[in-house]
């Protein structure tokens, strides 16, 4: 096992950008510290070739003119608040509306833009802070987060924790683009996936869940049972259509033992296998990439180029008093542990 730390970049402004390279036999882990983004993960498959099975940018001017949140981590609130708005108590808190004027996405990308620190904290672990100002895109009080990257074989666990001075809720998630051919230029559409999710939460015109719990079963959404990413996604479904495929948060009901979450690419032999402590986890296939933009290798990021398993609270749940809250009183200490597991079958 060992960590490495080298130079990535330069932000626009002269702030230097890391690079850390966790290794573990034929498993590599980098993660750079504008973001705290997940920047590569290098895995074998059944014939022993490796290969970076994540979609993003092979350099730093990538992330900064064309990212999709490719690899980052995301906060305070990862997804989506209705109108940028929700009350605590009686005090309401209003937010920037980053997409189409009516909606806080990803909390207007603030975690995910900043140049985080970072220090080895052991021989197969790296941990990034930031803290975020009051005020900061409309959110109340100071939150400390620290996102921990840890390698053990094909196991990436990360860790998350924040603290805030002022009552808030706190929902972070990672944004990796997955695409385990390790081929950049393919897309997802033969990875087959398997959910512990007998629910979904269907979403308005703007992406916004209803508030409903909708049963899979007997829909496009049914993943109980393994399905191609691609068998149904070009379904007759007004969910599927507004959001030209999957881009909906998916209501884990955890069995123990078991994965949350399993995907696998039958050709390379890779399998995925993502466990979490979140209630739920958004399914989003990269409908809006268009091969417009250049990845890594040089190569275009073609629709559906990866899939990403954002496990996370609900989206707009602040506004939902029926789903799992994430609120979080002054100095109490958001924690939460996702895992995902590199395997061959």
């Amino acid at each position: 096992m060992s960590v490495t730390r080298s130079f990535y970049g330069n932000m626009p402004d002269g702030r230097e950008v890391e690079l850390y390279s966790l290794c573990d036999g034929a498993y590599t882990l980098q993660a750079i510290t504008l973001g705290a983004t997940l920047q590569a993960l290098y895995a074998p498959d059944k014939y022993g070739r490796i290969n970076d099975v994540t979609v993003g940018f092979d350099s730093l001017s990538g992330h900064l003119e064309h990212s999709d949140y490719q690899g980052k981590t995301v906060g305070r609130y990862a997804n989506r608040i209705a109108g940028g708005h929700f009350f605590i108590g009686d005090e309401e808190t209003t937010l920037v509306r980053n997409e189409k004027g009516l909606t806080c996405l990803h909390s207007a990308g603030e975690f995910s833009d900043a140049v985080w620190d970072a220090s080895v904290t052991s021989e197969n672990s790296v941990e990034l802070s930031f803290v975020s100002p009051d005020g900061t895109n409309g959110f109340k009080g100071a939150l400390t987060a620290k996102v921990r990257y840890t390698l053990e074989g094909g196991r990436v666990t990360i860790d998350y924790s924040a603290v805030c001075d002022r009552d808030t809720v706190i929902n972070f998630t990672n944004h990796t683009y997955f695409n385990l051919s390790g081929s950049a230029g393919s897309d997802v559409l033969g990875h087959v996936l398997q959910m512990n999710a007998p629910y979904f939460t269907p979403t308005d015109a703007d992406s916004i869940p209803t508030g409903e719990l909708r049963p899979v079963r007997g829909t496009a959404f049914d993943f109980t049972t393994p399905h191609a990413i691609g068998e149904r996604i070009n379904n007759d479904d007004e969910q599927l259509i507004n959001c030209k495929g999957y881009d909906h948060n998916f209501c884990l009901s955890r069995k123990p033992g078991e994965a949350d979450v399993t995907v696998y690419e039958p050709v390379s032999g890779r399998r995925l296998s993502v466990f979490t402590d979140l209630p739920g986890v958004q399914l989003y296939t990269g409908n809006f990439l268009d091969s417009s933009v250049l990845g890594k290798g040089s190569l275009p990021l073609v629709k559906h180029a990866g899939l990403c398993l954002e496990t996370q609270y609900y989206p707009d749940t602040p506004n939902h008093t029926g789903f799992p809250q994430c609120f979080f009183a002054a100095g109490e200490e958001y924690r939460s542990t996702t895992v995902f597991e590199l395997s061959i079958f």
